[in-house]
């Protein structure tokens, strides 16, 4: 008898909190997703996702994850579900996961999405196209997973670092700025764009755009020249800086020159989450030291 009960009470436990409410919320593709009950088994699709579910302090929750996700280390352990060549929703389902958090790129959502809604793995598609919604991201998140009060918390501080940040550079003339975020076998080079969570926050910390458009990420190197912007950002490393500040052509940008060339970490502008906060803060040191005037 004690055994039978010692059963039913852990499958009570694996079953989620008794008299759960269902979880309703509405993605950002206008989705509503219904929950039975805040999920215990989660696979994240891309390296922002997985920090984003990290960031709430659901670690353990996560069962999968994309091939590129690398931090936390915690989370870096899990289970692949896929990678560069796609996804296979075998090997989500084989995670037993009680919702998949994923973001419109490549197959993630085209493939993917309809593909679990028939197997019944509900699914919260999350965009980032400016740094407020990468925080809202937080907010919603949390109450999908049950845990509001947290994402509230977590995502009130990062808008009264953002808040801060504004309140420091919003006398100070931007800088005119160009950020490579990667480089192309043709030898064009990719940078930062309007439009994006990336571009925004080099709007938050105070930078303007030198190179003219921005709608097309891909630019020449020559038209960086024409550019001349008064800061050159390299996402990566500094080794990778000074490579590319001592290419023909930049190696004499004025930039390079008068020392404004700068490394700035990848995951803080091309993964969409908590750490962008602290690149563009950052940035806003970098673009508008505190003794300039």
């Amino acid at each position: 008898m004690r055994a039978a009960a010692t059963g039913l009470f852990a499958m009570l436990v694996a079953a989620g909190p008794l008299g759960a409410e269902p979880v309703r919320v509405v993605d950002a593709l206008g989705r509503a997703v219904v929950l039975p009950a805040p999920p215990r088994r989660i696979v994240t699709i891309f390296s922002s996702n997985t920090e984003l579910v990290a960031a709430l302090g659901l670690t353990e929750r996560i069962v999968g994850i994309d091939a590129f996700t690398r931090y936390p280390p915690e989370a870096a352990a899990k289970p692949v579900v896929g990678g560069r060549l796609g996804f296979s929703v075998e090997a989500i389902a084989a995670q037993d996961p009680d919702l998949v958090v994923l973001t419109p790129a490549r197959q993630a959502v085209h493939q993917i999405l309809d593909a679990l809604e028939r197997i019944g793995v509900p699914a919260l598609v999350l965009t980032s196209r400016t740094v407020a919604e990468v925080v809202e991201n937080l907010r919603l998140l949390a109450r999908a997973t049950g845990v509001p009060e947290r994402g509230e918390s977590l995502a009130a501080g990062l808008d009264a670092r953002l808040a801060a940040v504004r309140e420091r550079v919003a006398a100070r003339p931007c800088r005119r700025v160009v950020m490579v975020t990667g480089r192309l076998g043709n030898g064009l080079l990719l940078s930062a764009r309007r439009d994006t969570y990336t571009g925004d926050a080099i709007l938050r910390a105070g930078g303007c755009f030198a190179l003219s458009g921005g709608s097309v990420p891909q630019v020449s190197p020559e038209a960086v020249f024409a550019a001349d912007p008064d800061v050159l950002l390299l996402a990566g490393s500094a080794d990778e800086m000074a490579e590319l500040a001592g290419r023909p052509g930049f190696s004499g940008m004025r930039a390079v020159t008068t020392g404004h060339a700068h490394a700035v970490p990848r995951a803080e502008f091309l993964i969409p989450g908590p750490r962008t906060i602290a690149g563009i803060e950052r940035l806003a040191g970098l673009l508008h030291p505190a003794e300039a005037p």
